[in-house]
C-alpha cells in the first residue's frame, strides 16, 4: 500500500460505525482496522489492563506505517488517550470529545444523557468533559453491559436485542432528556431499537461520527490527507482478534460491502496470521 493509511482500533466490532463514517466522509483514504473481540468488552475490566490491551493494538498498527491513529473505543479513550499520545508520533483522537461538542450543540432544554460501558460510566469522562463546556447542563449517566455482547455476537437486530434494550433504557424516560450519547461505537448498531425505546423526541449523538469530522480537519490541518487526484484506490484492511467470519459477517452487513481484508492477529506476539 504506497499511499498511507488511517489506524482504528476498538474492542471489537463496535468501531466499524466509525469506519463506516470515514468511508463515506473520508472516500480517499485508505485504512487499517483492529479489532479485539478475543478480549472484548473492555467496559468492565481494570483501567491498567484497557491500557495495556490499547497500546497491544497500537504497536500492531504503527507497524503497519499508519499516519494516525484513531482509538474508536470510547474505554480505551477514557483510560489511554493520553497516555498512548504521549508515546506515538503521529496524531491519535478519540471519540469522547467529539461526541460531547455536539451534544452540547443538539441539547435546547440542556438536560444530556450518555449511555456506554461500565469502564466509561464509571470514568465520568463524559460528565467531566461536558461540564468543562458548559456547567449548566445535566449529565445522566447510564451503563449498558448488555448491549456489547448483542453486537459482538451478531444478534443487534432480533427479538432479544429489542428486549434487552427496552428494559435497559426505560429508567431514562424519566428523565426528560432531549438527547442522548451512544458512549459505545457498538451502540449506533442498536440505533433504530434505541431510537424506537427514546422517542422521536430525543436526539441520538453517534460518537463516532461526530470524530470522523475532526479527523478529516486534523487531515487536513496536518496536511496528511490523500487528493482526489491520487489515483491510487483506497484500500480497506481489517483485523481481529477473534473470529474471521464472524467479523467479517457483522462488517459485510454493516459496512454494505465487502471489499476489504480480514486477518487474524494474536496479539501476544504482535504478529498477524
Amino acid at each position: 500500500m504506497s499511499k498511507k493509511a488511517i489506524g482504528f482500533i476498538d474492542s471489537g466490532v463496535g468501531g466499524l460505525t466509525v469506519v463506516k463514517q470515514a468511508m463515506k466522509q473520508l472516500p480517499n483514504e485508505s485504512i487499517y482496522y483492529l479489532g479485539d473481540s478475543a478480549r472484548c468488552p473492555y467496559g468492565p475490566r481494570p483501567k491498567e489492563e484497557v491500557i495495556q490491551y490499547t497500546w497491544e493494538m497500537t504497536q500492531f498498527l504503527l507497524k503497519k506505517d499508519i499516519k494516525m491513529l484513531v482509538i474508536a473505543c470510547n474505554t480505551a479513550t477514557a483510560a489511554a488517550l493520553d497516555i498512548i499520545r504521549e508515546r506515538v508520533d503521529i496524531p491519535v483522537i478519540g471519540v469522547i470529545n467529539p461526541g460531547s461538542r455536539a451534544a452540547i450543540k443538539h441539547s435546547k432544554n440542556e438536560r444530556i444523557a450518555v449511555i456506554g460501558t461500565k469502564g466509561t460510566i464509571n470514568s465520568d469522562v463524559y460528565k467531566k468533559t461536558i461540564k468543562d463546556k458548559d456547567k449548566g447542563i445535566s449529565v445522566i449517566s447510564m451503563s449498558c453491559p448488555k448491549f456489547v455482547p448483542l453486537v459482538e455476537s451478531n444478534q443487534y437486530n432480533g427479538s432479544i436485542a429489542k428486549k434487552v434494550v427496552a428494559e435497559t433504557l426505560t429508567p431514562l424516560l424519566k428523565e426528560c432528556i432531549d438527547t442522548l450519547i451512544l458512549g459505545c461505537t457498538h451502540y449506533p448498531l442498536l440505533t433504530p431499537l434505541i431510537q424506537n425505546v427514546m422517542g422521536p423526541q430525543v436526539t441520538l449523538i453517534d460518537s463516532g461520527a461526530e470524530t470522523v469530522s475532526e479527523v478529516s480537519t486534523l487531515l487536513d490541518y496536518f496536511h496528511l490527507a490523500e487528493s482526489s487526484h491520487n489515483k491510487e484506490p483506497s484500500e480497506y484492511h481489517f483485523y481481529t482478534t477473534g473470529s474471521p467470519k464472524l467479523f467479517s459477517d457483522i462488517a459485510e452487513n454493516w459496512l454494505g460491502q465487502s471489499n476489504f481484508t480480514v486477518g487474524k492477529v494474536d496479539l501476544a506476539n504482535l504478529t498477524g496470521k
